[in-house]
């Protein structure tokens, strides 16, 4: 993103003449912690909601009326989300994982223009630039942080929030339909590399595989083992993970011990021509009715989500107690703190230790005392949506603050 010279040098405190003739190409509107919010985010926030609202149909005054209102809480909903992401990173909440599979199940629904599965890395990317009109590692990124926010409010605030459970069987009862599973396994791998490998380095691998194999069976974190010894960069960045898989996509040599395997099930090395893979089972399903147990966290997430509404209202308005926020003129955050000065400073005449988020929470306890790289050999396919290839927009918030999920843009 490209911001002014003017803001750039006024930041750093310099003098203003040295800004004089400088065209101001942005305009930051908001201070969060640290983190700033520009003009142009919140304009194009504003064209992607409309864009959104177009694509299903709403059109003339309605579609004016919607984006109005949108456009009325664009701030707010910007601020709600760098809080919670910074607070995420806080309490060291990783949803790398999350991000991975989510993608992983993107790209087994995507399509060419002749209907072929797009399976190459740069063909996927293009895709979801052409999907989005964003780059893969800017749409990446919002998953990331949105996934991020919503983890916190789940952590911070569902917690807080128990439906007892003969409304949760209630709930169960008259949703079934909605709870029916089809044949799943969910694996993490490590990789063993063997390429180019001389007759004595093989043996060498094999044995190092063997041992690692013995470790994570004896009780060492498979997680830790991926860390240190996989040859898989791609997924030994998320521990491991790779996407879910149904019967016919894996070869059959894994495919008959993972679907016979319960969890937490470590498989000895399966030889392919890239190395040696083992596999942990991270979770099973049985395809046909999930149990009540199997989909109780579900569904408490589900009925208690009408409910939190106003928690997390709470919640963010107590975030913005403790933070350093700022803003511009002009702008209007509409749900900000009562009684929290959020006047705009002169950036020139501020002392450092002033604008940190340390030194405002401080002061505020002191106030209160208190890519996914799948398996070698494997085939992928759809695996939780069969039949759209649509990309999600990663989650918006509603008029109340709570993470919404975006509708699909279509094809």
């Amino acid at each position: 993103m490209v911001f002014s010279r003017f803001a750039v040098l006024m930041a750093a405190g310099l003098p203003l003449v040295y800004a004089a003739d400088v065209k101001v190409v942005e305009e930051i509107a908001a201070k969060v912690n640290g983190e700033i919010i520009t003009r142009g985010e919140l304009e194009q926030a504003r064209r992607d909601i409309e864009q959104s609202l177009r694509a299903e149909g709403l059109g003339g005054t309605k579609l004016q009326d919607a984006v109005k209102q949108y456009s009325a809480n664009s701030l707010r909903e910007k601020i709600d989300e760098i809080l919670l992401v910074q607070k995420g990173k806080d309490l060291n909440i990783n949803v790398d994982s999350e991000v991975t599979r989510q993608l992983a199940d993107i790209q087994v629904q995507a399509r060419d223009k002749d209907g072929n599965r797009i399976t190459d890395p740069d063909k996927f990317q293009k895709y979801v630039q052409e999907q989005t009109g964003m780059q893969f590692e800017d749409y990446k990124d919002r998953m990331k942080r949105q996934m991020l926010a919503q983890r916190v409010i789940g952590q911070e605030v569902g917690y807080r929030i128990n439906i007892p459970e003969p409304e949760l069987r209630k709930y169960y009862d008259e949703h079934k339909a909605d709870y029916v599973r089809r044949e799943e396994v969910f694996l993490s791998q490590i990789l063993i590399s063997t390429e180019g490998k001389t007759p004595a380095q093989m043996a060498e691998a094999e044995k190092k595989a063997k041992d690692i194999v013995a470790r994570a069976r004896k009780g060492e974190k498979f997680s830790e083992l991926v860390r240190q010894y996989s040859d898989d960069p791609e997924t030994a960045k998320n521990s491991g993970s790779l996407p879910p898989y149904q019967r016919g996509i894996m070869p059959k040599d894994m495919e008959d011990v993972v679907f016979k395997e319960n969890k937490g099930y470590v498989t000895d090395p399966f030889k392919r021509p890239q190395g040696l893979v083992i596999l942990r089972i991270d979770e099973r399903f049985q395809a046909g009715q999930a149990s009540f147990e199997e989909v109780k966290e579900r569904i408490q997430e589900e009925m208690a989500r009408p409910k939190m509404e106003p928690k997390i209202r709470e919640y963010l308005t107590r975030l913005r107690q403790e933070a350093f926020l700022e803003i511009k003129d002009g702008y209007l955050d509409s749900g900000a703190a009562p009684g929290k000065d959020t006047r705009w400073h002169d950036v020139a005449q501020l002392k450092p230790q002033t604008t940190t988020k340390e030194e405002v929470a401080a002061r505020v306890h002191r106030h209160k005392k208190v890519l996914f790289v799948p398996i070698p050999g494997t085939t992928q396919k759809a695996s939780k949506k069969e039949t759209s290839p649509d990309i999600p927009e990663p989650p918006k918030a509603d008029q109340n603050g709570a993470p919404v999920t975006a509708q699909p843009i279509k094809q």
